[in-house]
Order: structure tokens, then sequence, then C-alpha cells
């Protein structure tokens, strides 16, 4: 006979962990094997989706690689990248040790995904966020594509 109070009482206890701005790699769907970061999390549910889920904003093409020589336009041309937003159960994220200090929650919020003019607008504005943070250097793992 299993001990369901006892379960429960574990299940509060249990480490929140993926929280906004941590590194995850998606394990399920068209953009499986791609990073993003989680910009707002629900580990209770809601009532559309009575699961825990996150809403993520993630790489969906990697910059290449560049180097010094080249000119300008190739080095600019090279450093693009093309962000996806999405909301993704629990189950089809894997968490990393990383985190991405990337400011996107005024950008990315749960309403853009219902509009997909707003949806794609906000597309643009991570793109430029996450473009400046890789022309800094820093953050530069997750900028790398998972070779696998």
């Amino acid at each position: 006979q299993p001990c369901w109070p006892l379960y429960s009482a574990k299940l509060d206890r249990m480490v929140k962990f993926l929280k906004a701005n941590k590194v995850v790699v998606v394990l399920q769907g068209r953009y499986a094997g791609k990073k993003a970061v989680i910009v707002k999390n629900y580990d209770e549910g809601t009532s559309s989706r009575p699961y825990g889920h996150a809403l993520v904003c993630g790489l969906s093409t990697y910059p290449r690689k560049v180097t010094k020589k080249m000119p300008k336009k190739k080095q600019d041309k090279h450093s693009r990248v093309k962000t996806f937003i999405k909301t993704v159960n629990y189950n089809h994220l894997m968490p990393t040790r990383y985190t991405l200090d990337v400011d996107l929650k005024t950008t990315v919020t749960p309403d853009v995904l219902e509009n997909a003019t707003k949806k794609v607008a906000a597309r643009k504005e991570a793109k430029k966020v996450l473009e400046e943070r890789f022309k800094t250097g820093k953050s530069r793992w997750f900028f790398t594509r998972l070779a696998f």
C-alpha cells in the first residue's frame, strides 16, 4: 500500500532548480538538441497546461566561426543567430549547470505566444539581445553548437 501523504510531502521539499536564466537543452520536437534559456517557469502548471512547464527562448541557428582576418561584413554575417520562443514541458528539458544573465523578461512574455506578429517581434528583440551578448564574448558555451 503506497504512502501518498508521505510522497506528497516529499514533493513539496524537492529543490526547484529550473529557474529563470537557467540554460537548458530541449530534448524533443523541432528544436531537439538546441540550447535555450528559461524566461519564466511554471512549477505547478496552469489551467490550460496542468503540468510543470517553462517559457524558453533559445537558439535555432548558432553563430559560425569568426576569425580576426575576416572582413567586418563577413564577421557580422557569421555572428548572426536565429532564435525561437516556446513553451516546453519540463520532461522535455535537460538542465545544465550554466546560467545566462540576459534580461529577456521584458521582451519575451507569456502573452507573446498568443499572437503571431507579437511573437515575431519578440523573436527579433531576443535575437538582438543574444547577438550583443555573443559579440561581447561572454557565455561562450551557450553559443557553441552541441556536437552529437
